[in-house]
């Protein structure tokens, strides 16, 4: 028996003057300065995020963003897009070195880039195939399913895992 997600609390959303998100409760409350959280950015993107208030209280729990109704969604999406910035490895080229620090040369699904891999403490493994790299500037690249990249970038990756 699956269970039936809860239903949403009355609430609007908006954009204000300043860019930010701004929510108005079932009691007319205010709350300015409203941001998107996902519980699970990588293992489920598609689960269950909160509206959370500039002091970082729970507003709203959304159990899947395609249960908003438009344009809430839309302003939710557009925030998190905003927010969230994991590129997706697609293919690695190159690397410099098979000792680190090394430059790793790679395709995206934002395009080809190129960063520093500190040490091979930076690349985590996560559960079903997943891998996690974060380069020597803080940002993460992710590596949905390692299995589904092409001879080339797993025999690189075997080097550092």
């Amino acid at each position: 028996m699956t269970a039936t997600p809860a239903p949403l609390p009355a609430f609007t959303l908006r954009r204000a003057a300043n860019g930010r998100l701004e929510l108005t409760d079932a009691a007319g409350e205010t709350h300015a300065g409203v941001v998107p959280v996902r519980a699970f950015p990588i293992s489920a993107p598609d689960g269950g995020l909160s509206l959370v208030s500039a002091d970082g209280h729970e507003l709203v729990w959304i159990d899947r963003l395609d249960a908003l109704p438009e344009p809430a969604r839309s302003l939710v999406a557009e925030e998190l897009a905003g927010r969230e910035f994991m590129p997706l490895i697609q293919r690695i080229r190159a690397v410099s070195s098979f000792v680190t620090p090394s430059t790793w040369e790679v395709d995206t699904d934002r395009g080809a880039t190129a960063f520093v891999l500190k040490g091979e403490e930076d690349i985590r493994r996560l559960a079903q195939g997943r891998l996690l790299i974060a380069d020597s500037h803080g940002i993460h690249y992710l590596i949905r399913d390692l299995a589904a990249l092409d001879k080339g970038s797993r025999k690189i990756l075997d080097r550092f895992l």
